[in-house]
């Protein structure tokens, strides 16, 4: 690179930062510009205090124009083929005219905290579309695997008028619960052919599932998809009936030949469509906001204790006389509790 490059691109970096302000980013969002959402989203991501406080301006300013979507957790046991069908099923919606958001979990390595990031790749076709934005997040050491930003992506993702919002979660596992409690529809895919069908997943997962879909029925597969699909149909009948009156279905679909996949977006249509008549849907979204809340406390007070420096200071020996057993975890935990509140008081 030489000089003149170099200050080319001096220039547009710092014209980039010039723009990443509050009404900058509102106005683009608005025009439902991805460049700007996607900066948007990735001051939601970063840990630097002022980029978290434009941020928390630019929620409050979206806020009136969000929650306007259809919310859809989806999740599936690793080699379920995610990805595969969630390109079918949004090129289907976005064919149809919906703007479409992909908000892609990616599991992040517990050893270099490094994550693939790779849903774009996985998903080609889709990213091409012209009403389509996908967003994969790193999932760190959030709950459950779910990126800590997401819920706020959503609100992002709404003001700039994507009308359906897919979030693909890491896999079966903690995470199903804070997605359950973000979307409006969850959709659980399953493997037919991998073991004992009904043994080979949590119950509690299940029973959160609003429709229960067995993937890549085709070719040889089609027979134990069927008969799978048959099997968990007759399972979730004997589950405790939701308050919001919906009787979970079961279906089969292949990505591959694109069969089933408008009865899967028909499902969610009809699902929608009964909530917003008796009245759960917008109870649902309120009792979410509700756990939010108490989330948002709780991981607000998590992080606030570990920056403390007196508790930083005293951890690793607490720690220390912890594992040689000097003092028990109660005792451990109350001390630097007390560390906390004296110098919060």
């Amino acid at each position: 690179m030489n000089e003149k490059q170099l200050k080319i691109w001096l220039n547009k970096r710092k014209s980039h930062k010039t723009s990443l302000n509050h009404d900058a980013l509102l106005a683009g969002i608005r025009k439902g510009e991805i460049s700007a959402l996607s900066s948007a989203i990735t001051l939601l991501e970063s840990s630097r205090s002022e980029d978290r406080l434009v941020t928390k301006q630019l929620i409050t300013s979206c806020l009136p124009f969000a929650g306007k979507s259809i919310r859809v957790g989806i999740t599936g046991v690793p080699g379920v083929g995610k990805s595969t069908f969630i390109e079918a099923f949004g090129l289907l919606a976005a064919d149809q005219g919906r703007k479409v958001a992909v908000l892609a979990i990616d599991p992040s390595s517990e050893k270099s905290g490094g994550s693939i990031l790779g849903d774009k790749t996985r998903m080609n076709a889709l990213s091409q579309h012209p009403n389509v934005f996908i967003r994969p997040s790193a999932a760190g050491d959030s709950l459950g695997g779910v990126a800590r930003k997401t819920r706020e992506s959503i609100l992002l993702c709404e003001a700039a008028g994507f009308d359906l919002i897919l979030i693909e979660t890491v896999g079966v596992g903690q995470s199903e619960t804070a997605v359950h409690s973000m979307v409006d529809f969850f959709l659980l895919l399953m493997l037919a052919g991998a073991g004992d069908e009904l043994q080979g997943i949590k119950r509690g997962i299940m029973e959160m599932a609003d429709t229960l879909v067995i993937t890549k029925a085709d070719g040889d597969n089609l027979t134990r998809a069927k008969l799978a699909c048959r099997e968990y149909q007759n399972a979730m009948h004997l589950f405790p009936a939701n308050a919001n009156n919906w009787i979970p279905k079961a279906l089969i679909c292949s990505a591959l030949e694109k069969m089933n996949i408008d009865k899967v977006l028909e499902t969610i249509e009809s699902y929608i469509n009964q909530v917003k008549i008796n009245g759960h849907f917008d109870k649902d979204r309120m009792a979410q906001d509700k756990y939010w809340l108490h989330e948002t406390i709780r991981e607000q007070l998590i992080s606030d204790f570990y920056r403390l420096p007196e508790v930083k200071a005293q951890l690793k020996e607490v720690e220390a006389q912890l594992t040689s057993g000097r003092i028990s975890s109660f005792d451990a935990a109350e001390y630097l509790l007390s560390l906390y509140y004296n110098q919060k008081l």
